[in-house]
């Protein structure tokens, strides 16, 4: 097994790019270190609380290494930078000798310091002949001069913690020739995934329209405020953040399929311009595609030795530009169909009879929820309502029938308990329901272990859908539900439509509690 040291600082344009971050930073080094085989013997690195462009020697700092019995990264005490590199020199020796006695293969460099604080290393690399990688253009450019065996070398500009680590482990495994693929996920390594072999497991549309949510109560927000005469100025904010939903959903798509962070968002945002004519589905598209492309683009790049700034412009700007042409020109109509149709079909429906539309609704939305169909599926069709209106009818019967009807329930658990334990359990869940529109959950553990109260909860959510039809209601969860009424199309009969959903769920779960309390009470 082939083992590197790590040498470096957090550097001046590197600190604004995540050298500030020392353990993300040889974290990611780590990770793509693991998926290619290849070992961490030794990290010498120094980690400032600013820039290295405006430090002095008191600037406080940390000195980074290698902790080879718990493998696993270390950090001294903060210290003045003048006494971190007082014992930053002592490891750079250190280091040296390991690379003499040829128990380092290779050096991974950031922004090192070839004349100073990582000579030593540096002149036994030099000497032996090993491979270096790394970035930090003048002090790379300064260790090519002194005859260091750079088979890879880029500025910092353009790049990130990720891609740095993927591109300097890429070169160093060409040279070896070891088989490598880049890891994608968190830098602590459990969990991580393969860019080959799990990239359609990444592909989560639960996942991205859960995480683009914010960007759609955003709209529905500045449509409520739009509605008041001193705010109707909004309304063209609101036509602009309804143009700018396709791009939210393709950043966040890829970003999350390419795991490549800022370079995965830039290729999402150039997609989802370029997709936005074809809906939040051409959005959707157009960030996955990008995101796929993002990956391979990258890897094709390192492996063509591109420097990593220019590995990060191919694959954040062209795997963008790719994929949103692709949906521009050939996917959009398709999108934009399918947007429509599914628009139409609940229109349609809530036309044909709102109050069967409604209390349908209601009666298989808890089902759905507990079977996982609900954020497969329900979710996705809310924000494709909201897209074009900033409400949704089954938003609507989402807070009428699952953020109230749990209120409903948790506040009977709270004032008449079948023991006094489950008022404590319940509490926190009815102030969330109501203070933030979330967490219907809470309801669960008194769903599950009465049968009354499950049908209960069932029957509460379809009376209220049936209200929500009666008024022809769009609305939205995932907001405060004092605020609900006001971000919907009708305030007064979304207000009656929750009201009904508690009332009716508070009242069959306090039948419920009395019923089995009767009969603990007769069988002690």
């Amino acid at each position: 097994m082939k083992k590197i040291a790590i040498l470096g600082s957090s550097g001046g344009n590197l600190y604004n790019l995540g050298g500030k971050e020392p353990l993300k930073l040889l974290g990611e080094i780590e990770t793509q270190c693991k998926s290619a085989g290849i070992e961490v013997e030794e990290i010498q690195f120094i980690g400032a609380k600013a820039s290295m462009d405006n430090v002095s020697k008191d600037t406080p700092t940390r000195l980074y290494t290698w902790d080879s019995i718990q493998n696993k990264i270390a950090f001294s005490e903060e210290k003045s930078l003048s006494e971190i590199n007082t014992m930053s020199e002592e490891k750079d020796i250190a280091i040296a000798e390991k690379i003499n006695d040829g128990k380092i293969d290779g050096l991974i460099l950031m922004s090192s310091d070839p004349k100073n604080t990582n000579k030593h290393s540096i002149k036994a690399a030099t000497d032996k002949n090993i491979p270096i990688v790394g970035t930090g253009g003048t002090s790379m450019a300064t260790i090519q001069s002194l005859g260091g065996n750079v088979i890879a070398t880029s500025g910092t500009t353009g790049t990130t913690n990720r891609t740095r680590a993927v591109a300097s482990v890429q070169a160093l495994s060409k040279y070896w020739g070891i088989k490598y693929k880049p890891t994608i996920g968190g830098s602590s390594g459990g969990g991580d995934s393969s860019t080959d072999d799990n990239i359609l497991q990444r592909i989560s549309f639960r996942g991205i329209m859960m995480s683009a949510l914010p960007g759609f109560i955003a709209m529905a927000l500045v449509l409520a405020l739009s509605k008041v005469p001193a705010f109707s100025s909004l309304e063209d904010v609101f036509n602009i953040l309804i143009q700018g939903l396709p791009v939210i959903v393709a950043a966040i798509a890829a970003k999350q399929v390419s795991g490549l962070d800022e370079v995965g968002i830039v290729a999402g945002v150039v997609a989802g311009m370029l997709s936005s004519k074809g809906g939040l589905i051409g959005g959707l598209i157009g960030g996955i595609l990008a995101g796929i492309l993002a990956i391979y683009l990258i890897r094709l790049a390192l492996g063509w030795n591109f420097p990593g700034t220019t590995a990060n412009i191919v694959s954040g700007g062209l795997s963008g530009l790719i994929a949103g042409l692709i949906v521009y020109f050939l996917i959009s109509p398709i999108t934009l169909m399918l947007g429509d149709g599914i628009r139409s079909v609940i229109e349609t429906a809530v036309n044909f009879s709102p109050i069967l539309a409604g209390g349908l609704a209601g009666l298989l939305i808890w089902p759905a929820i507990i079977g996982g169909v609900y954020h497969a599926a329900i979710l996705p069709i809310v924000l494709l309502e909201m897209e074009t209106t900033g409400a949704s009818f089954l938003g609507a019967v989402d807070m009428t029938g699952l953020v109230m009807v749990s209120a409903g329930i948790t506040l009977a658990n709270i004032l008449f308990p079948k023991q006094k334990s489950e008022a404590a359990i319940a509490a926190p869940g009815f102030f969330i329901n109501v203070a933030f529109g979330t967490f219907v959950e809470a309801a669960y553990p008194f769903m599950f272990s009465d049968k009354l109260v499950f049908v209960g909860a069932m029957i509460s959510a379809a009376l209220s859908g049936i209200f929500v039809g009666i008024f022809n209601v769009h609305g939205t969860a995932y907001v405060p539900s004092i605020t609900a009424p006001a971000l919907s199309d009708n305030p007064f009969g979304f207000l009656i439509s929750m009201l009904v959903g508690l009332v009716s769920a508070f009242i069959i779960t306090v039948i419920a509690n009395k019923v089995n309390k009767s009969k603990i009470n007769r069988e002690a």
